[in-house]
């Protein structure tokens, strides 16, 4: 299988993973409030209906990628010692500051 067909997937898989519990966060929301974009298509990779926008709140850009290990080890040592909830807190210069938590913690906030 090429390299980019790979990558694609994996990114698909991530993409229905987030839709699917979405939707279970969601359980008002229909399938047809929330997809998948297509292959290629431009815009946010989680398409929500006029409702869905409404009850989640937020757009969504999906990455699959091992090029994020370091954010993964920043996680895990915001995480170490403590039953809080870990949150990484980055900036690059000029940019807003983010704050990286799990997404099952990300939906417990927005539900």
């Amino acid at each position: 299988m090429k390299n980019s067909r790979r990558q694609y997937l994996k990114g698909r898989r991530l993409q229905n993973y987030v839709r699917d519990k979405l939707l279970k966060a969601f359980p008002h929301l229909k399938k047809k409030d929330i997809s998948v974009a297509l292959e290629g298509q431009q815009g946010p990779d989680i398409i929500l209906s006029r409702i869905g926008k409404k009850l989640v709140g937020h757009n969504f850009e999906v990455k699959n990628q091992n090029k994020m290990k370091t954010v993964y080890g920043w996680y895990s040592q915001a995480c170490k010692n403590t039953k809080l909830h870990g949150a990484v807190i980055m900036k690059c210069n000029t940019r807003d500051p983010l704050a990286v938590i799990t997404f099952d913690h990300f939906l417990d906030l927005i539900k």
